[in-house]
């Protein structure tokens, strides 16, 4: 199987709720982010994919490295997603732009009723109560 390679925020805005994002013509929910370009920082491409997709102008110094993981895609079949995944404290404002359709803050509870990809069902969520 391919693997993509990608950095993820579990962005969350310090009440307990978490951003997840569906791209355009799909059904699956997940955490924000993207591929890391050549030569780039998994930490610098998580920083331009936010500000591209939401509008999200943040620190280097307010991600906070959480954990590699990885998952079945949820959107390019027979392909393996790597997350370098960073939590992310944000209370300003999000605005969906990029190939983003929407953006919706949810607690872990609700995030079970929506369609998940993957990675963020089977190994983000499990990490929520650790992000307060």
């Amino acid at each position: 199987m391919s693997v993509i390679i990608i950095a993820a925020a579990l962005l969350h805005d310090g009440a307990g709720r978490i951003l997840l994002v569906r791209k355009r013509n799909t059904q699956a929910f997940m955490q924000p982010g993207g591929k890391i370009e050549p030569g780039e920082t998994p930490q610098a491409a998580l920083l331009r994919e936010i500000e591209e997709e939401l509008g999200v102008r943040a620190s280097s110094s307010s991600c906070r490295f959480l954990k590699r993981i990885e998952a079945p895609a949820a959107n390019e079949p027979g392909h393996i997603v790597r997350a370098e995944l960073f939590a992310l404290l944000w209370q300003g404002d999000v605005t969906v732009a990029a190939e983003i359709a929407e953006a919706r803050w949810v607690t872990p509870d609700e995030a079970q009723s929506l369609v998940l990809a993957p990675l963020t069902r089977d190994c983000v969520l499990p990490l929520c109560p650790c992000i307060s």
